[in-house]
């Protein structure tokens, strides 16, 4: 059994990760954005860089993954309700760009900070822990929505670096969370 300092630097190692895949992910689909190359490359250039992440780090994320699941394990102790509001949370914004494809930045932020709030908040209550590290993402994602409104509607014209700019948000967000966890 792994200590619970352990277990939150392995979320913090994760969510460091996530954050440089996300600023690459970023990065490499602007560039595919302005050559107008096929869009499916969008795809790879998102897949790439998680992969390459997950690659370059393979034996740590090999020895992280059990600590990992050690804390996500805790979720199905839940009552049903509460995994189906949790789920809620994380899918429900995600569900909405199908509706809302205009909105897709701010969705994402709101997926991302609603889904690491509310799993923070239940997993205070119903498991006792205090993942902090989740609670900094989720926050930082919400209060990153108004910015992320004001560079699109008032400081920049073209609609894809308002996209990078949300991105770059989502990066802050998991990156903050990940220092955190790590210290």
């Amino acid at each position: 059994m792994e200590s619970s300092t352990e277990i939150r630097r392995a979320f913090g190692f994760l969510f460091i990760c996530v954050s440089i895949a996300v600023v690459a992910g970023a990065i490499l689909s602007e560039i595919i954005f302005l050559n107008k190359l096929p869009f499916y490359y969008h795809g790879v250039a998102w897949v790439g860089s998680f992969g390459v992440i997950i690659a370059s780090n393979f034996k740590r994320f090999a020895k992280i993954l059990p600590m990992i699941r050690q804390r996500m394990k805790n979720s199905v102790k839940w009552p049903p309700h509460i995994s189906a509001i949790n789920g809620i949370c994380w899918a429900g914004p995600f569900v909405a760009i199908g509706v809302f494809p205009s909105f897709l930045q701010y969705l994402i932020l709101l997926g991302i900070g609603l889904g690491n709030l509310s799993t923070y908040l239940i997993m205070k209550k119903f498991s006792n822990q205090d993942n902090k590290e989740q609670m900094i993402v989720g926050c930082i994602a919400l209060a990153s929505i108004p910015v992320a409104i004001f560079i699109d509607t008032r400081l920049v014209t073209l609609q894809d670096v308002a996209v990078v700019f949300s991105r770059i948000l989502i990066a802050i967000s998991y990156a903050a969370g990940g220092i955190y966890a790590r210290r």
